[in-house]
């Protein structure tokens, strides 16, 4: 008897929660009763509704911009005077082609100073030799033969130092020995690309007086490139299955690497950066593009309605779909969406009708009969 009772309160319980659970569904939607007439003089028109695929689409507006760990500045290694510009802007240059010349009264200084530790270390390296020779004789006490040693090493740092500075200063090893050797001054400074690329910007002009640090090109690497999409934050949601990003007005294909945490004020949109490695298709920076974002399932049932039958009401996206006394306003979650056609998931079937125009009659009723509006 006890065991009879049990599975009665069982079952009864299960069915609360079945109208619970049906109570709450038709909740969220809100019933709009329309006459035929009137649907006729608002202009409303339906079309059926169709089962989706299990991927879908989101065409996104983009910006094609260099990665920044592929951007590199050229600066002048020394104050002085631009003499030439040996490259233009879109030019291409490999690694240690020539860039720019310079005439530089610091360099001189430089020399001369490196010149002088020079001579000042074969001085000192000539006394440490001598003096070693005469602590062997037993001549000098041992502590002179520390100092020279100290001397020496001191002036062997400081030519180092002076080298450095050389070399910061764009001159090459070579070029520095040859000093050393031959020991001629000269102002010209010769300014290398430090890598290969593409002359993306030119900062400075023949004529210039620039001081050290001054900017004078910038070089960018196009392989691999990036493309800044700007997704509305209602679409956001279906970024983290998006599969592939395609350029089809260049026939490429990417990855999204990034997905953007701040909301831009202005435009409400979110920043997803997508990679692409675009050969020998022509993607420059500063481009804008038209992107498809190929986005994977979520698992449930998709459907495919036209993009006019989303309307987006009280931070929810809404269909109307027709019903025997007029049109059920139903809140669907938008997949994603193309200027023709958008995917949703919802309480839907394949024999519903949805409202595509006269939307803003529906809306009105909406307003009207949506009781958290009240």
């Amino acid at each position: 008897m006890k065991r009879q009772k049990f599975q009665h309160l069982v079952l009864a319980v299960g069915l609360a929660g079945a109208l619970f659970a049906s109570a709450a569904v038709a909740a969220d939607e809100i019933a709009i009763p329309l006459r035929d007439q009137d649907v006729q003089a608002a202009g409303i028109e339906t079309k059926p509704v169709e089962k989706s695929s299990g991927s879908d689409e989101l065409v996104a507006p983009g910006v094609v911009a260099v990665p920044p760990q592929q951007l590199r500045m050229v600066a002048a290694p020394a104050a002085g005077l631009v003499e030439t510009i040996l490259v233009s802007p879109d030019e291409e240059v490999k690694e240690g082609d020539p860039i720019a010349t310079l005439k530089s009264s610091e360099l001189i200084e430089a020399q001369r100073s490196f010149l002088q530790a020079a001579a000042d270390a074969a001085l000192a390296t000539e006394k440490l030799r001598r003096d070693e020779q005469l602590y062997k004789e037993r001549i000098i006490a041992e502590r002179r033969l520390l100092v020279t040693r100290a001397e020496a090493a001191q002036a062997r740092s400081l030519l180092d130092e002076r080298g450095q500075l050389l070399a910061l200063d764009g001159m090459s090893e070579q070029a520095i020995e040859t000093l050393r050797k031959e020991r001629k001054l000269g102002a010209a400074l010769t300014v290398r690309a430090p890598v290969s690329g593409v002359i993306l910007a030119r900062h400075a002009t023949v004529g210039d007086r620039v001081m050290a640090a001054a900017p004078l090109v910038t070089i960018a690497r196009l392989k691999p490139i990036w493309v800044n999409l700007q997704i509305p934050t209602g679409r956001a949601a279906a970024l983290d299955r998006t599969d592939k990003v395609v350029l089809p007005s260049h026939g490429v294909e990417g990855k999204l690497i990034r997905i953007g945490r701040t909301v831009d004020p202005a435009t409400q949109s979110v920043t997803a950066v997508a990679e692409f490695s675009p050969g020998k298709s022509p993607i420059r920076p500063g481009q804008a593009v038209q992107a498809i974002l190929r986005i994977k399932g979520t698992g449930g049932t998709l459907w495919r309605v036209p993009a006019d039958a989303v309307v987006h009401y009280r931070d929810k996206d809404w269909v109307f779909l027709r019903s025997a006394d007029g049109f059920r306003a139903v809140p669907v979650a938008l997949v994603s969406e193309t200027p023709q056609s958008a995917s949703i998931q919802g309480p839907l079937s394949a024999a519903d009708q949805v409202a595509t125009r006269g939307m803003l009659t529906l809306l009105a009723e909406l307003a009207a009969k949506d009781p958290s509006a009240k």
